[in-house]
């Protein structure tokens, strides 16, 4: 961004809107609101949009139009934003699309997941069809009832997804079993009791084991044997018989069924043989009545020619497959197994810690599910890996937030100060400051205050600073003296505007719970205690942050971003 250039180009903005005369307080929030990072150098672009608002306040309201109309047109009717829409899918008839949102209940969703799942979900809604929420719960180890809930919980409620429908992959059990057995009498597969290091071996030298050879009656025999619970986990699987030469090792006679005793969250102990992933998925598609399946592409196109072979074996429909690159969180940790283990050290107190980018966590800190929608529209079917950097978030998040958000003072770790001959005044603070209706609140000052101690320690000899929405101030040897009231001397000498609070026993003690997870203490103005619980307000000059609870008389918030 070129600074000076953007400054005029929005005074003049300004000016044509109202009237001839520009506001330098409305440029500096158009400069905030396209780059945050801009905060740091307030001081340095407030001189610059002093000077150049003087100069364009100059020119006759014909001559503004005309330099906007030359250097910025866009700038002079304000345009409808186009709205975002998902690029078209092959093959797609309205009415008659039918996705899948596919999650395995064994862990917390996260940002990626959610992403994933609106895609899926948009599209059906784009093409007036229907989305199937499906549990792929047939790993009775891994799959638990509280990742369900969390599922129902963290996406479906908090996202606002209407599936069309629910289904359980583990319902579906007989039908699986009733196919596996189709194949076997078929010879389209045999029971291997190898182990898993020869097995593995075998297939990477395209090599067939004794098993292979055995007859169909022979493995639906040992099937039959499996079904009924002969064998140790472990001791042997059921594999499908395709080719052992195969340039694609996926194809090299995969592994469809396992022997699994673990007690399976919904069918208790009612199954001890259940299917690997590439066989439930491929039949899944078929009893789903799946048109379009919307995924990764890290699932690679090699499991794509087993799935369809599967397809091709029982003259199941295929679906038209669309991949995308993976969404990457930067600095994110994502991985199920990994998180797991941070909550067994207790290095993060759970699913929820604000350090996480889980969707349980993204809620609790105040990020909206707006932000979701938009996202996943920008980030569409992209072929290539989307880097999501939490810039981006906050970045929308921000624009959802900002004209929903009141404004507050909360000083962080403060400091207390006399200011001589401060004037006592009932200052009139509007909640939002660009919607009057939302109504003000009152601080009323003495000589005493609090400021944070970061502004403390950045006030210097002789020099004005301004209490915001108050008066000026300096210092002056080792006191603080009241200078005056005016906003323009402020703007002209004026070295640091900061928020306040006037030393008064209503003030309420606040604690912010920040992204790493440390603490910060503070104190709020008297109305923070309107505030409603999972609430989002703006601390101003500190961020936006959510109410999470109350504990006795202490407001507790989650911080949300910047």
């Amino acid at each position: 961004m070129k600074i000076k250039e953007t400054i005029f180009k929005y005074a003049l903005q300004n000016a044509v809107k109202f009237n001839g005369k520009a506001n330098p307080g409305a440029i500096i929030g158009k400069l905030l609101k396209e780059d945050y990072g801009l905060k740091s150098r307030i001081k340095e672009l407030s001189k610059e949009i002093q000077k150049t608002v003087k100069e364009v306040n100059k020119l006759s309201l014909e001559k503004q139009k005309a330099k906007l109309k030359d250097i910025a047109p866009e700038m002079l009717e304000k345009k409808k934003a186009e709205k975002k829409e998902l690029p078209e899918l092959k093959n797609a008839v309205m009415g008659k699309v039918v996705t899948r949102i596919p999650p395995e209940p064994s862990k917390y969703n996260h940002i990626g997941h959610a992403l994933s799942f609106l895609l899926n979900y948009l599209y059906a809604k784009k093409y007036k069809g229907k989305s199937v929420l499906r549990f792929e719960d047939t790993n009775p180890a891994a799959s638990k009832q509280e990742y369900v809930d969390a599922m129902k919980k963290d996406v479906l409620e908090y996202l606002n997804i209407k599936p069309d429908k629910t289904v359980y992959v583990s319902d579906d059990m007989p039908k699986f079993y009733k196919l596996a057995e189709d194949l076997i009498k078929r010879g389209e597969a045999y029971v291997c009791f190898c182990s898993r290091e020869k097995m593995q071996d075998l297939r990477h030298k395209g090599i067939p084991c004794e098993c292979r050879n055995n007859a169909a009656e022979k493995n639906l025999e040992e099937w039959k044997k499996m079904l009924s619970r002969k064998y140790k986990e472990g001791k042997c699987i059921l594999r499908l018989k395709i080719d052992l030469k195969s340039d694609n090792h996926v194809m090299r006679d995969p592994v469809i069924f396992r022997i699994i005793y673990a007690e399976h969250y919904r069918q208790k102990e009612k199954y001890p043989l259940w299917p690997l992933y590439d066989f439930e998925n491929a039949v899944e598609e078929e009893f789903c009545g799946i048109t379009h399946i919307l995924r990764s592409s890290e699932f690679g196109k090699m499991r794509i020619e087993l799935q369809d072979y599967i397809k091709d074996l029982f003259g199941f429909k295929k679906q038209e497959i669309i991949q995308y690159g993976r969404f990457n969180v930067v600095g994110a940790i994502t991985q199920g197994r990994e998180i797991r283990k941070l909550i067994k050290e207790k290095k993060v107190v759970g699913w929820d810690d604000p350090r996480l980018v889980t969707l349980r966590a993204l809620k609790r800190r105040g990020i909206l599910p707006e932000m979701f929608y938009e996202l996943a529209l920008r980030v569409g079917l992209s072929k290539t890996p989307t880097n999501i950097d939490w810039s981006v978030i906050s970045s929308i998040n921000r624009k959802i937030l900002d004209p929903n958000s009141n404004r507050y003072f909360f000083i962080d770790d403060p400091k207390e100060i006399t200011i001589k001959n401060a004037p006592e005044m009932q200052i009139r603070i509007k909640l939002h400051p660009e919607h009057e209706e939302r109504g003000t609140r009152n601080l009323k000052t003495n000589e005493k205050f609090y400021i944070s101690k970061k502004d403390f320690k950045e006030l210097k000899q002789g020099k004005l600073y301004r209490l915001m929405h108050a008066f000026n101030f300096k210092k002056q040897k080792n006191e603080f003296v009241f200078d005056s009231k005016e906003l323009e001397k402020y703007k002209q000498k004026g070295e640091r505007i900061m928020h306040w609070l006037p030393r008064d026993e209503e003030l309420v003690d606040v604690e912010v719970l920040m992204p790493n997870a440390k603490i910060v203490k503070g104190l709020a103005e008297p109305f923070v205690k309107n505030i409603k619980t999972n609430h989002v307000v703006q601390f101003e000059r500190f961020g936006f942050c959510k109410l999470d609870r109350i504990e006795k008389g202490k407001l507790v918030f989650w911080f949300t971003h910047e």
